[in-house]
Formats: structure tokens, C-alpha cells, sequence
């Protein structure tokens, strides 16, 4: 009751300051800064920010509602993860999301939340304290809660769940979920069966390593299916192509050695494997006509700063693969990508400040004042500006 009673009084005196405040207008960008103290909203056409904040604690940003209207954010109860939050575009209206009662406060949090696009749900993975062995870990259990929220319900058993990411019409979910697999004489390689001890012997615990594989599940919670089945390495990053035909990942052999796959969304579907040579991805996403994959990538074709590749679906990436950005725009050490969602500027960190360059006027400029180590997030399709929000 105290922690809403705060944010209620937050909330209104946010909403006396914001009476004097211009109306925000429409493409949107929300991103928090290096010290995430604070959220912020940047207006890309009249280049003005605006400032948002919950409470004390660290910030993070997931992104808008469906109709743009509202953002999704935590904020740090813990090492656990935040407490979720929705709030409106002037930081009023400030609503707690997750109801759970289970566990003492400090013992969960929420982290990598999602509002599907059809506007029905936000999932997240949720942080838990809980017995294993003698001792108490984290578990991450993939979760789903109503955009109004509630009680989470849990799409997920061995609690190793990370990155959901929903289809673009919101009726299928991919996630990663790593399982142990005992470790032999190399990286490559599983250890024989363990031998069966003498009578009166305990046998020594072996010695495991998590991996991840790309799973698949329907927004409803049914019909999970198993995507890739890869015998040693991790799945990271599936990212949807905007045409939700495909699912780009980055699948690693062994830690540093990165790949770059793709794989069709349905049960049975064979990955189709993009390049040969391991580079290190900081990130992934796709051109906005789903023709290529976009990375973020260190050590490709020789280059050893991150900068942005064009990955293309035919052909081998290695060799294939070309620079997106002009060298005289001036954004080196570009990574977290993110496409507006006309498709026309793309907002990406470069040197730790967010930029933004024009598709079409091959022209680039960086965001005053945004140092920071968070992804951008766009407004969605159809938002068109503050205006539309007010009642």
C-alpha cells in the first residue's frame, strides 16, 4: 500500500508539472540513460525529450503499448529484477502490473517484458528464488499476464527460460531455454554415461554446462514445440522478420564463435544455417522488408570494430555479407539497431550515444544528452502523437 500510495503522489505532481508542457508528437523514441535513474521520451520531429520517472531505482524501458499510448517499464526492487509497471505518456496514470504473493518482495522480479501486438498480453520472464540442491537459485519461468495485469500465469517448466519475442500478429511466442548437458573432454563434446558405482558408493555429481535451444509456444500457453535441437552450443537472439515468415537467431558452438541461422516458425522446420565463420554478435534484427537479417557485429571480414552488416537470407554471410551504413555518416561502434516503424530511420547506439540515421536521405544525427547502454524503442505503427491519447 505504501509503495502506491508513493507512486500515486508521484504521479500527480508529474501531472502538474506536465500542464505547461507541448504535447508530444509522433515518431517517438523511449530509452533510459546509462545511470537509468530515469525513463525518456524523445519526439524525433520537433527534437525535444521528455523525462519519466518512477520512483528511486534503476530503470529499464520495454517498449509502448499497442496503440502507443502507453509504456512499459521496470523498476529495480532488487538483484532479483523490477516491478513492472504501465504508465501513460505524461508518467501519470502509473499501474502495477504483477500481481504475486507467493514469495517475500525481495525474493522476485520481472525482466525482459513484451507487449504482444495484439494489444492482450505482456509476457516476461520471472525472476524467482526457490531450493535446489541444499541451496537457493534463481529460476526464470516465461510468464503471461493480461495488458490490464493480474496473476502471472507460466508457459514454462525447467525455469532456464530468456528472450521472448511475439510474432508480429501476436499469436505465437519464441523464447530460448536452456537444459544441462554433461560436459566431456572438450567444448564439443558430451561425457559417457556415468558408470554405475559399487554398492555403498555415491557417485560424484557431474559436471554440467547449460545450453539453449529456440522454442515456440501459442499466446494461449498450448501447443510448445522445440525449433532447434542443436547437440552442444546456445540459441541467443531469435528475432521475428517483419513478415513473420522467419526467425533469425544466433547459434554459438562455443562461447565467442557466433553464427548466424534462421528457421521457419512451425513444428518440423529445418534451420537453415547463414554463415560458416564465428564473429561476435552484440545484436540482431532484420530490414524492414524481411529481406535481410541486421547485425551488430565484431571480427567480420576482417573488421574488428561492431558495426552494422546487411546479412543476407541466400548466399554465405561471410563473404556476402556488406556494411549497412555509409562510412560518412560517422557511426562507428553502432550496435542496437531498431527500425522505425514506417521503416525509414534507423535509431542505433553508436559510442554509447543514440543516433538516428535516414534511410533515405543518407543523413545521420545524434540524440543530445542520451548516453546510455539500453536498446531504443519505437512508437508503433499508427501512433500519431500525443494528441491522440487524451481523451
Amino acid at each position: 500500500m505504501r509503495r502506491v500510495l508513493e507512486l500515486a503522489l508521484v504521479a500527480l505532481l508529474v501531472a502538474q508539472g506536465r500542464a505547461q508542457e507541448p504535447l508530444l508528437g509522433a515518431p517517438l523514441l523511449a530509452y533510459t540513460r546509462a545511470d537509468h535513474a530515469d525513463v525518456w521520451l524523445y519526439d524525433v520531429q520537433a527534437d525535444t525529450a521528455r523525462r519519466l520517472r518512477l520512483g528511486e531505482g534503476l530503470h529499464h524501458v520495454w517498449g509502448f503499448s499497442p496503440d502507443g499510448c502507453r509504456l512499459l517499464a521496470s523498476l529495480d526492487a532488487g538483484r532479483l529484477g523490477g516491478r513492472l509497471f504501465s504508465l501513460s505518456l505524461d508518467g501519470t496514470d502509473v499501474r502495477s502490473l504483477v500481481a504475486y504473493d507467493e514469495l517475500p518482495p525481495q525474493a522476485w522480479g520481472v525482466w525482459e517484458a513484451t507487449w504482444s501486438p495484439d494489444g492482450q498480453r505482456i509476457a516476461f520472464i520471472m525472476l524467482r528464488e526457490q531450493p535446489e540442491r541444499g541451496q537457493v537459485v534463481v529460476a526464470r519461468h516465461l510468464a503471461i499476464i493480461p495488458s490490464e495485469g493480474g496473476a502471472p500465469q507460466f508457459y514454462s517448466v525447467t525455469g532456464r527460460e530468456h528472450s521472448p519475442a511475439w510474432s508480429p500478429d501476436g499469436a505465437l511466442l519464441a523464447y530460448t531455454s536452456y537444459d544441462e548437458r554433461p560436459v566431456g573432454a572438450d567444448p564439443l563434446s558430451t561425457a559417457a554415461p556415468t558408470l554405475v558405482p559399487e554398492a555403498g558408493v555415491s557417485p560424484s555429481p557431474p559436471v554440467t554446462v547449460s545450453e539453449a535451444d529456440l522454442w515456440l509456444i501459442r499466446a494461449d500457453g498450448q501447443a510448445k514445440t522445440r525449433l532447434t535441437n542443436f547437440s552442444v552450443g546456445s540459441v541467443t537472439m531469435p528475432r521475428w522478420s517483419p513478415d513473420g515468415a522467419l526467425l533469425g537467431f544466433v547459434y554459438s558452438p562455443t562461447p565467442n564463435n557466433d553464427l548466424f541461422w534462421m528457421i521457419a516458425p512451425q513444428a518440423n522446420a529445418i534451420p537453415t544455417q547463414l554463415s560458416l565463420g564465428g564473429v561476435n554478435v552484440l545484436d540482431l534484427a532484420w530490414l524492414p522488408d524481411s529481406t535481410a537479417l541486421l547485425a551488430s557485429a565484431r571480427n567480420m571480414q576482417g573488421i574488428s570494430e561492431n558495426i552494422l552488416w546487411r546479412v543476407p537470407l541466400v548466399g554465405l554471410a561471410d563473404t556476402d555479407s556488406a556494411p549497412l551504413l555509409p562510412e560518412a555518416a560517422g557511426l562507428g561502434s553502432a550496435d542496437f539497431p531498431r527500425w522505425s516503424a514506417d521503416g525509414r530511420i534507423l535509431a542505433l547506439r553508436s559510442a554509447y550515444a543514440l543516433a538516428l540515421w535516414d534511410a533515405e536521405s543518407q543523413q545521420a544525427r545524434f540524440i543530445a544528452d542520451s548516453l546510455g547502454n539500453t536498446p531504443p524503442h519505437w512508437s508503433p505503427a499508427g501512433f500519431q502523437g500525443e494528441t491522440g491519447c487524451r481523451p
